[in-house]
């Protein structure tokens, strides 16, 4: 079994792909007038941004947390910044050895959305 598909709210569409072509820093795969829909490809997982879809808050893994907001460039409000969660040391849910550094973030329709990087300390 394997995630195909995050349907994440869109209450302003084009605003949503705007904000998630930036964020993603690709441009959407594909765009449907009727039902509105944008979908992006996030390495293999659709992301459908969808007026009638429940909020989701959903993670995205990262090189640089740090550097993935300054990209955004302020557009998102922060909602908390980044900071280290956990030290990783077998190897279980993140590389061993590694920091995981998380940051949250608020999109351009209300979401929130998770940013996560592995980071050698």
């Amino acid at each position: 079994m394997n995630l195909l598909q995050i349907a994440q709210r869109a209450v302003d569409l084009d605003r949503a792909a705007d904000f998630y072509t930036v964020l993603l820093d690709r441009e959407p795969r594909a765009r449907f007038v009727d039902p509105d829909l944008v979908f992006f490809d996030i390495d293999g997982v659709r992301l459908v941004l969808d007026a009638k879809a429940p909020s989701t808050l959903f993670y995205l893994r990262v090189d640089n947390v740090h550097e993935a907001l300054e990209r955004l460039g302020g557009v998102a409000e922060v909602i908390s910044p980044p900071h280290v969660v956990f030290v990783h040391d077998n190897g279980l849910l993140g590389p061993d050895g590694h920091e995981e550094w998380q940051a949250f973030l608020r999109d351009s329709e209300g979401n929130t959305v998770a940013l996560v990087a592995f980071q050698r300390p």
